[in-house]
């Protein structure tokens, strides 16, 4: 990829890691079934300081009550391991979970991160839940907006953010040590791809995403968002290898044409349906994991527009 100076540093850094000549990260990870999404703790070894990706936040639909056992999973091992944390990153505003950022913040500090172009995603959702002027648009909810390139340290770690939108405008993965964090531009190698058909959108930008960050070097460790076991597999998995992905990934190894690609993905996503969270999610989720004001009886309210994601 010409000219691509972001992606030619996080390829010297994942080749520095992998010959020992800068430090790996930890990560370990929490797998929440009913979501099925991957939330990491991302650590250095040498000083104790994290960082939290893609956290959830429990949320059973039927009854309107949220909970805090799935971050209080990740508090308790924070706890135990004695870690600092000093980042709550978020790959992109989720359409199938709650975030539980605002919660993990309170409990363990940290600097809540997402990409730059979450505006884009406030100004679509915002007019379709009819936010008005209170909702502001800028990204201010978070704490800091990430644009391809930047860099944040995690201890003596290095995160470089890669900006790969495709399956929302706003979709950012995180290189750190080499381990690649991929948010949803990529699934296991035998599920494939994530849809591309959301307000804003693209599988053709989803193509070129997913093409860019396979330039990594064969060995970096990818983590994925979500796993939903493929066919043929009877248990769930989440972390695999750039080479793996490459050669073997369903939709996107290295034969497949950008074009058969968007075909494919095109046709895929007009049979399936809207994730059943979407609505609460993305509502929640555009506010950096916050819930809306309570409204005049002190009660909070989400809101559920009718007939605007057919």
């Amino acid at each position: 990829m010409q000219n691509d100076t972001n992606l030619e540093r996080a390829i010297a850094q994942v080749d520095a890691t992998l010959a020992g000549t800068q430090a790996a990260p930890l990560v370990k990870a929490f797998f929440d079934e009913p979501t099925f999404t991957a939330t990491y703790v991302v650590s250095d070894p040498a000083t104790g300081k994290a960082a939290i990706i893609d956290s959830v936040l429990d949320f059973d639909q039927a009854s309107g009550c949220t909970g805090f056992a799935s971050a209080d999973a990740v508090i308790e091992y924070v706890q135990q391991e004695g870690l600092t944390v000093d980042w709550l990153l978020e790959t992109h505003a989720h359409a199938d979970h709650l975030s539980a950022a605002p919660y993990l913040q309170e409990k363990l500090g940290g600097k809540l991160a997402i990409g730059a172009d979450i505006v884009t995603v406030q100004n679509v959702f915002g007019k379709i839940f009819n936010e008005g002027t209170r909702f502001q648009r800028d990204g201010s909810q978070f704490d800091v907006l990430l644009r391809d390139g930047n860099t944040v340290q995690i201890g003596e770690v290095t995160l470089i953010a890669l900006h790969v939108p495709g399956h929302t405008p706003a979709d950012m993965a995180y290189v750190i040590g080499d381990a690649l964090f991929t948010g949803d531009t990529m699934f296991m190698p035998d599920y494939g791809s994530a849809r591309a058909d959301f307000p804003g959108g693209d599988a053709r930008a989803l193509y070129r995403s997913v093409r860019r960050l396979m330039e990594l070097p064969d060995a970096t460790r990818v983590f994925l968002c979500h796993d939903y076991k493929a066919p043929n597999r009877d248990h769930f998995v989440w972390e695999t290898t750039m080479l793996a992905e490459r050669t073997g990934n369903v939709h996107l190894h290295k034969d497949v044409s950008e074009d058969e690609f968007v075909a494919m993905r095109t046709q895929r996503d007009a049979t399936l349906d809207m994730p059943k969270l979407i609505l609460p999610a993305i509502q929640v989720n555009m506010r950096a994991g916050h819930l809306p004001e309570p409204e005049d009886n002190g009660e909070v309210y989400l809101k559920l527009p009718l007939n605007v994601l057919r």
